[in-house]
């Protein structure tokens, strides 16, 4: 049996055969092996290039190979998102931190008949607004830096336990209720901010500290946690960094357990070494943290967990928590 034609556009003289096998009534599957091509080809053909005019509708060979002319012509000048309020919706977003792939996932559902790629947000970007390119995620290798400290001053932390021995469900983000802490730093100022965030929904809260000391700490931990139901405070993640010291005293308020990272290994909480990069969208290394209130700080907290992620199916953290935990986060 002779085997079809693998796809290739068709001819000037296929598309006037086309006409005449059209004009004798034949149907798609009898053209297609008088053309020696796949049916699925004549349709697809007939679709695209059928005139649409009204004194001229239906299919004309020499008319339709014209008009594929012009399509092939004119394919890479397309302009890109040219809908005005999307062209807005897509600049609002990128300036509050959302990425092309999290913008292009939700275009259908807040313009109703539109769908665009994430390609094209980038193509939109380079050459309609370039002035947004400084909005565009950036590739950065990870690095992992030394960093050296006067461990003879530091004072070790109490019954610490390895992160190996943390549950197996907690490290495969199979149960809510089991979070990350770390602290936010500049050589700008004593203020930090603690950082903690859910490892299952992402959900992240940020408290700004006047400083690093261990009680002020212990005290964030508890007060942004506490008033969550137990079922969603299971566990937490700590680097070996003083100001982690009371982690005791705040399992013993939360009923958590804690768990610490290997010294120097800070990238083994990963889910929140990554959210940090988030908040440094908002927030650019060597910048004075005591420029920022806490009313600014729960502003970008709430952005952050309204802002739907790629790895949760492009769900926002505040969805996620909601329905895992039936809590509305406070």
């Amino acid at each position: 049996m002779k085997e079809k034609r693998s796809f290739s556009h068709l001819s000037l003289y296929e598309r006037e055969q086309l006409f005449v096998y059209k004009q004798q009534g034949k149907c798609l599957r009898e053209i297609g092996r008088l053309l020696d091509r796949d049916h699925s080809v004549i349709s697809r053909e007939l679709k695209r290039n059928s005139n649409p005019h009204e004194h001229m509708r239906g299919y004309i060979g020499t008319l339709a190979h014209q008009q594929a002319k012009d399509r092939k012509k004119n394919s890479g000048k397309r302009p890109r998102l040219k809908h005005a309020d999307l062209q807005k919706y897509v600049q609002e977003k990128m300036k509050i931190g959302w990425t092309p792939e999290i913008i292009a996932s939700q275009v259908s559902v807040v313009f109703q008949g539109f769908s665009i790629s994430h390609e094209a947000i980038y193509q939109y970007v380079y050459a309609q607004w370039p002035e947004g390119i400084i909005y565009l995620p950036h590739s950065r290798k990870k690095r992992y830096a030394k960093r050296y400290s006067n461990r003879k001053n530091r004072a070790p932390i109490p019954n610490r336990t390895d992160i190996d021995l943390r549950p197996e469900k907690a490290t495969n983000r199979k149960e809510v209720g089991h979070w990350e802490s770390d602290t936010l730093e500049s050589d700008r100022s004593r203020v930090v901010y603690n950082v903690i965030e859910e490892r299952v929904s992402r959900l992240v809260k940020i408290t700004g500290l006047e400083n690093k000391k261990a009680a002020s700490t212990k005290e964030a931990v508890i007060k942004r946690l506490a008033s969550l139901p137990k079922k969603a405070r299971k566990s937490i993640t700590y680097d070996n960094g003083s100001e982690n010291y009371y982690h005791q005293e705040i399992n013993s308020v939360l009923k958590t357990k804690s768990y610490f990272c290997k010294p120097y290994h800070s990238w083994e909480k990963g889910a929140i070494e990554n959210t940090n990069g988030l908040i440094r969208r908002f927030i650019p290394k060597k910048t004075d943290l005591a420029n920022f209130s806490q009313e600014q700080l729960d502003q970008i907290e709430y952005l952050l967990n309204h802002r739907p992620r790629k790895c949760l199916g492009f769900k926002t953290p505040y969805q996620v928590f909601l329905k895992r935990t039936g809590a509305i986060p406070p």
